[in-house]
């Protein structure tokens, strides 16, 4: 079962993708990637988040940086939104995935941080799943969990 699904906005966000891709599979943490703007694919987006049964959304996004929100408009489970630097030296990003309205919120990492999303998303899931729990204690070191 795939545990956390990421999505990012387009495929110029691969490095960033990437470091999550990473640092899930360093923890052993089960995941599924998606190339889907939020703009030019709405229904797409929708079709992802709707048919995933993951407990946990990453989405990566820079400009307008909608994807995020965009996501947790279909779901209630969490979701990491994570900016990325194309202008304005990522804060056009961040400030938009940070400012959600009310009751559609979205966890934010720091711009380009994509590392920390998949660090956030292990310890969602960790709440529920020791061996999850258990591998993040050892990656961050953790003496127990």
């Amino acid at each position: 079962m795939v545990l956390v699904e990421i999505i990012s906005g387009s495929t110029s966000d691969e490095d960033i993708v990437g470091s999550v891709e990473k640092t899930l599979e360093s923890l052993g943490v089960s995941f599924r990637s998606h190339v889907a703007s939020a703009h030019r694919e709405p229904e797409k987006v929708k079709q992802i988040v709707e048919a995933s049964e993951a407990s946990v959304f990453i989405g990566v996004a820079g400009l307008s940086a909608a994807l995020p929100g965009v996501i947790a408009s279909h779901t209630l489970r969490p979701v990491i939104g994570v900016p990325k630097d194309v202008k304005l030296g990522g804060m056009d990003s961040l400030l938009s995935i940070v400012q959600m309205p009310p009751k559609v919120p979205v966890a934010t990492v720091g711009i380009d941080n994509g590392k920390n999303a998949a660090f956030l998303a292990a310890e969602i899931l960790g709440v529920g799943d020791s061996d999850v729990l258990r591998r993040l204690a050892e990656v961050r070191g953790f003496k127990q969990a």
